[in-house]
């Protein structure tokens, strides 16, 4: 079974230095957003705060975050991206597929529009 990537493109609200559009790898386990950091730079993102993470090995790390637009597969939403180490591979959070109204299907590790958002 392979791994479900999809473009996304980060904007920062406060600066209208372009854009960042990449293939990010879609995970549920993780719930923020992450993108290399240089490159979140070069669009004009400042980290707006620094919290603990658990890694997939376990390991907690300190990173900033700074929050963005969000766009992909036709719908935009706003979040937290994480200042990642340059040579990471972009990652799609949970709450940023949810918030849109999309999920992965696990069967086909494909995405799929829900029909509605839940408001319950």
């Amino acid at each position: 079974m392979g791994l479900t990537h999809v473009t996304v493109a980060l904007k920062s609200m406060r600066s209208q230095n372009g854009k960042y559009e990449a293939d990010f790898l879609v995970e549920t386990g993780a719930t923020d957003s992450l993108a290399p950091a240089s490159e979140l730079r070069k669009i004009g993102l400042e980290p707006a705060g620094r919290t603990a993470y658990e890694l997939a090995n376990g390991k907690v790390e300190e990173y900033s975050f700074g929050l963005v637009e969000i766009s992909f597969m036709g719908e935009v939403t706003a979040g937290r991206v994480i200042f990642g180490p340059d040579e990471a591979e972009p990652i799609l959070g949970v709450t940023a597929l949810e918030s849109v109204g999309i999920t992965i299907d696990p069967a086909s590790r494909t995405l799929k529009r829900l029909p509605a958002i839940s408001l319950k």
